[in-house]
């Protein structure tokens, strides 16, 4: 299967299964994660895979934060600004991309409408108990 093939299948999934149990929001006004699955890597014990849905309603934007581990994330639906700290901001829309870095922190995280939501697929490397986002500390 090729990789656009396997992104579209997981996406179609992804978008799926985003309105099953198990969505979470951080806080009142930040975005709603969706867990969709989670995977222990063989090939590097102590480590899984976690694969989620990130929903932004129209304006909102996520605290700044950092991961522990790798972070691919993927527009499904809408745009979305992203900025890493010593970088410019960009604009994702549907099908378009982005890595970050483990420690890496993510200054501004946002839905770019504020009429239309936003969603994004997210694939995240993480240590077994590892929190897989927490706040920058100040």
């Amino acid at each position: 299967m090729n990789i656009r093939r396997c992104v579209a299948v997981m996406a179609a999934l992804a978008v799926g299964a985003s309105s099953a149990s198990g969505a979470s929001a951080h806080g009142g006004d930040e975005e709603t994660v969706t867990p969709l699955m989670k995977q222990a890597l063989p090939e590097a014990p102590g480590k899984n895979v976690l694969m989620a849905t990130v929903a932004f309603e129209p304006g909102q934007a996520s605290e700044a934060h950092q991961h522990p581990g790798s972070i691919f994330a993927y527009v499904l639906e809408g745009r979305v600004v992203s900025q890493l700290e010593g970088s410019a901001a960009k604009t994702y829309g549907p099908g378009e991309s982005w890595y970050e870095p483990p420690g890496a922190h993510h200054i501004v995280a946002k839905n770019a409408s504020g009429t239309e939501k936003a969603v994004l697929l997210v694939f995240a490397i993480a240590g077994e108990g590892d929190a897989v986002k927490s706040p920058i500390p100040r």
